[in-house]
C-alpha cells in the first residue's frame, strides 16, 4: 500500500508548515509528514521551506538574519487565506511536540556550507532525546546527510541530490541511504525495479493530481509526497 506523505502538512488547503496544516494531516491519518528546517539568527530551528519569510508571511527578510522573536511576530497564515491570520511559524520542538510518536517524520534539513555543522547536530539531538531514530529521518543534499550519518550511524537518511538520475540509486547506496526521494518525473518502472532490488524505499516528490498519483502507484512507489493527502487517500481507498 502506498504511503501518504503530507508535504509541509496538509499544505494544499492550509498554510504550509503551520500548526493547522500539521494537525489536519494528522486528522487524515497520513502515514508521514514532511517539513523543512531553516536556522534563525539566534540558532533556532524554524519550520519553513524558503530561505526568507517573504512568501509565507507578512514579514520580510532572510530566516538566518532574523531572531525567533521577530519570526514569531509575523503572520504566517493570511498569505494563504484571511481565516488563517492567527497562524505563526513553528520551531522544530513545537512540531515534534505535536507530531512525534503519532506519525512518521520526513525532516528536510536546509543546511548550507556555513551552518551545516550547527543545524545537523541540533536535529540529531532532538531525534536522540525523543527516541525518534526509528520513526523519523533526515532528508537533505548528499554532503549534509553524509555528515549527519557520521555523527549518528543509526540515523536514517534520504538523499535529495537526485541528479544525475543515472547514478542516483548507486550514489545513495554508497553513502548508506535506505530512502530515496526522486522527482516524480524521474520515476518509472525501471527505476523502481532497480531501487527495490537494492532494498530502497522510494517516495517521489511529488503528485497533486489523480493521473500522476495513479501513474506513480502503478510504477510501484512506496509513498508519494503530496500537498493534497486527502486526494491520495481517496485514490488509495479505491484501488
Amino acid at each position: 500500500m502506498v504511503s501518504v506523505v503530507a508535504h509541509r502538512g496538509f499544505s494544499g488547503k492550509y498554510p504550509e508548515s503551520t500548526q493547522i496544516a500539521l494537525e489536519k494531516a494528522l486528522e487524515l491519518n497520513a502515514e508521514m509528514v514532511e517539513f523543512d528546517l531553516q536556522l534563525s539568527r539566534d540558532k533556532e530551528l524554524i519550520l519553513i521551506h524558503d530561505p526568507s519569510v517573504d512568501r509565507t508571511s507578512d514579514g520580510t527578510g532572510k530566516v538566518e538574519d532574523l531572531t525567533l522573536d521577530q519570526i514569531k511576530s509575523f503572520d504566517a497564515g493570511s498569505w494563504f487565506a484571511p481565516q488563517f491570520r492567527d497562524q505563526k511559524f513553528l520551531i522544530f520542538q513545537e512540531a515534534l511536540d505535536l507530531l512525534a510518536g503519532k506519525v512518521r517524520l520526513n525532516v528536510h534539513v536546509k543546511a548550507q556550507e556555513h551552518n551545516r555543522e550547527e543545524i545537523v547536530p541540533r536535529v540529531i539531538d532532538e531525534f536522540e532525546g525523543r527516541g525518534l531514530f526509528e520513526s523519523a529521518y533526515i532528508a537533505s543534499d548528499e554532503k549534509t546527510i553524509v555528515f549527519a550519518k557520521k555523527l549518528a550511524p543509526k540515523l536514517q537518511i534520504c538523499n535529495l541530490s537526485t541528479n544525475p538520475t543515472e547514478n542516483y540509486i548507486q550514489r545513495s547506496q554508497k553513502i548508506g541511504c535506505t530512502i530515496l526521494q526522486p522527482k516524480n518525473l524521474q520515476v518509472d518502472a525501471n527505476f523502481m525495479r532497480d531501487a527495490h532490488k537494492l532494498g530502497f524505499e522510494v517516495n517521489p516528490f511529488y503528485a497533486d493530481d489523480v493521473a500522476e498519483m495513479r501513474r506513480l502507484i502503478e510504477c510501484g512507489v512506496d509513498g508519494i509526497l503530496t500537498n493534497f493527502p486527502d486526494l491520495l487517500l481517496a485514490i488509495r481507498e479505491n484501488l
